[in-house]
């Protein structure tokens, strides 16, 4: 496995064009196959989401094109090791980051497609994510971290950049959000949501102190998480 490699850029520029998936048009028989295994092993939903194609890191920019695709294609793709080179699952993660320095992580519930894997706040983008033509990946970041912790955008400092961090077919963006309270009263706050939801996405919530920042020298537990999605 090729070790991550990371840019720093503050504009994302991911357009949006419909294109024609030839490894889903092509697979078609089996990714049907595959899909109706895994769901009968969990309850997930053949939903629609989004991929990019051509990534280019220039100076403070990561451009790229996007298209849409069902889930069940995704899936096979990932499960089968990524064997269309040409596409990339490209993501924003929410990196929320305590007055105690502690950052604040959630752990995949069994129900779902990566389940006991721990990560940021974050998802594969979808259509809901398109915004004038373009992916709006900070967007889905707030989506994402209102969805898995309850907090809304006016309660964190988003950073200006984003690391984006590159290993093989899986490129994360991944931002900072400075939040005003310990880590321990947040995962408080953040277990107390998930207790009020029937079926909530994350299972457990932990912390993770690192003293380096999110810079070119990435901390170890976030090349893990990029690792670990590449080797699902």
């Amino acid at each position: 496995m090729t070790h991550p490699t990371i840019h720093r850029v503050r504009t994302l520029d991911l357009g949006f064009e419909p294109w024609p998936w030839p490894f889903a048009n092509e697979k078609c028989a089996d990714i049907e196959a595959h899909f109706a295994v895994k769901k009968r092993e969990k309850p997930i939903w053949n939903g629609r989401i989004l991929l990019g194609r051509d990534p280019d890191f220039s100076t403070k920019r990561f451009s790229a094109r996007y298209f849409d695709a069902d889930f069940a294609s995704f899936l096979a793709w990932r499960d089968w090791g990524f064997p269309d080179g040409s596409v990339f699952n490209g993501f924003g993660m929410g990196a929320l980051r305590c007055s105690d320095g502690a950052f604040v992580l959630g752990e995949m519930a069994g129900h779902t497609a990566n389940a006991g894997r721990v990560y940021f706040p974050s998802g594969t983008p979808d259509p809901d994510d398109l915004k004038g033509g373009a992916v709006d990946i900070a967007g889905s970041v707030a989506r994402e971290v209102e969805e898995e912790t309850g907090l809304r955008p006016e309660e964190y400092r988003a950073s200006a950049h984003w690391d984006c961090v590159v290993s093989g077919a899986v490129i994360a963006m991944i931002r900072i959000l400075e939040v005003d309270v310990t880590g321990e009263m947040l995962r408080a706050r953040i277990e107390a949501n998930l207790a009020r939801q029937s079926q909530p996405e994350l299972s457990r919530i932990h912390l993770v102190r690192e003293k380096r920042d999110l810079t070119p020298a990435m901390p170890r537990f976030v090349t893990a998480f990029i690792e670990s999605e590449i080797a699902a």
